[in-house]
C-alpha cells in the first residue's frame, strides 16, 4: 500500500501539518523534529505528491492546454510541440478539449479554481473568449496559438497568413492562372481574413466562396460552381482538407488537375503528400508553433516578461503536382 503523510506523522510522533511543513520547507519546525521527520520519510519510502507539493509552494509545475478538439488534422503536431517543450522543462501537461461544449468548459473551470495548473496554452474554442479574458485579467498567464480574431490583450503565436496567401497567388500567377477561386474558411477567423487579403493583394478576384474547412464543404462548393458553369482556372483552398474535397469534385467532373485547374491548399498536413495528385500547399510550422507558445508561457511563469506583440513564424510554399 502507498505510504501516506498520515503514516509518516504517526511514525514520527508529529502532526500531519508538521510533516507538510518539513516537506514544503514552510513554517517554523524545530531542527531535531525536522530531522526525525526526514528520517522517517526515508525509512518508510514516502514519496510526496508532486501536485500537492507544488500547490503548497504556490506552483503546480503543470501547464494547461485548452483546444477545441483533437480531431483537427494539425492538432497532433501542435500538441507534440507543446509536450516536448513542457516535459523538457520538467513540467506536466493537463489537456482540455471542448468536445462537450458547456460541460467541457465547466470541467475546465473547476481545474482553474483548484489551481491544478500554473498557466495555459490555448487554441481558442468557440464561445470561450470572454471567459479566457476574465481568467487572464484575474492573473492566469495565457498564450494563444493561431489568434483567430486578433486579440492584442493576449500574448500569442501566429504564422504569416497574409504572406502565405500572397505566396499562393504569386505561384498561380507565375503559372499563368488569372481566374482563381478562393475557397475560405469561416470569415470570423482572423487567419481566414489574412489569407484572403494576402492572396487578393497579388491576384485580385471576385470569386471568393466561404467554406467550413471540411472535405465535404470543399467538394460541394466546387460542384455547385461547375453546375452553374462558373469559369475558374485555379483554386486556393484555405486548408488541405477542403482542398482534398476540391480535388475529388474536379476529378468526378472530368477536370484534369493541374492541366485544366490548378489547386493550392494551406497547412501541409501529412495527407497533402498523398492526395491525387499530391497537393501544392502553404506549410504552417505547426510543431514550432506549439514549441514557441510553450516556451513563452514557461518564460512568463519564470518571471520573464512576454514581448509585446505576437511571435510570428513564417509560412512556406511547398510545390507538388496539383500546381507545379
Amino acid at each position: 500500500m502507498r505510504v501516506t503523510i498520515a503514516d509518516v506523522a504517526r511514525e514520527a510522533g508529529v502532526s500531519k501539518t508538521t510533516v507538510s511543513r518539513v516537506i514544503n520547507t514552510k513554517g517554523e519546525v524545530d531542527r531535531s523534529t525536522a530531522a526525525r521527520v526526514r528520517e522517517v520519510i526515508a525509512q518508510l519510502g514516502y514519496v510526496p505528491s508532486s501536485g500537492a507539493v507544488g500547490l503548497a509552494r504556490g506552483s503546480s509545475r503543470t501547464v494547461g492546454m485548452l483546444v477545441p478538439s483533437l480531431t483537427w488534422p494539425w492538432m497532433g503536431e501542435l500538441l507534440q510541440g507543446v509536450v516536448d517543450t513542457v516535459e523538457a522543462a520538467d513540467h506536466g501537461l493537463l489537456l482540455f478539449t471542448c468536445n462537450r461544449g458547456a460541460e467541457s468548459v465547466q470541467r475546465f473551470t473547476s481545474q482553474v479554481s483548484a489551481r491544478a495548473f500554473d498557466g495555459l496554452v490555448v487554441v481558442e474554442p468557440e464561445n470561450t473568449l470572454g471567459h479566457l479574458t476574465e481568467l487572464h485579467r484575474d492573473g492566469l498567464p495565457i498564450v494563444l496559438i493561431d489568434d483567430r480574431g486578433h486579440h492584442p490583450e493576449f500574448p500569442s503565436v501566429v504564422t504569416t497568413n497574409h504572406e502565405g496567401g500572397a505566396s499562393a497567388a504569386r505561384h498561380l500567377l507565375a503559372a499563368g492562372r488569372t481566374r482563381p477561386l478562393v475557397l475560405t474558411g469561416p470569415q470570423h477567423f482572423g487567419c481566414v481574413r489574412d489569407r484572403t487579403a494576402g492572396f487578393r493583394s497579388v491576384l485580385p478576384t471576385g470569386l471568393v466562396v466561404e467554406g467550413d474547412f471540411t472535405e465535404r464543404g470543399g467538394r460541394l462548393a466546387v460542384e455547385e460552381l461547375l453546375a452553374r458553369d462558373v469559369t475558374f482556372d485555379s483554386v486556393f483552398a484555405h486548408n488541405d482538407i477542403s482542398a482534398a474535397g476540391v480535388l475529388r469534385a474536379l476529378r468526378a467532373a472530368g477536370r484534369r488537375v493541374p492541366d485544366d485547374i490548378a489547386v493550392v491548399g494551406f497547412d501541409d498536413i501529412p495527407m497533402a503528400e498523398h492526395t491525387e495528385p499530391p497537393l501544392t500547399t502553404v506549410r504552417q510550422p505547426t510543431r514550432r508553433m506549439g514549441e514557441t507558445a510553450a516556451r513563452m508561457l514557461l518564460s512568463r511563469l519564470g518571471g520573464t516578461p512576454v514581448p509585446d506583440g505576437p511571435a510570428v513564424l513564417p509560412t512556406e510554399l511547398v510545390v507538388r503536382h496539383s500546381a507545379p
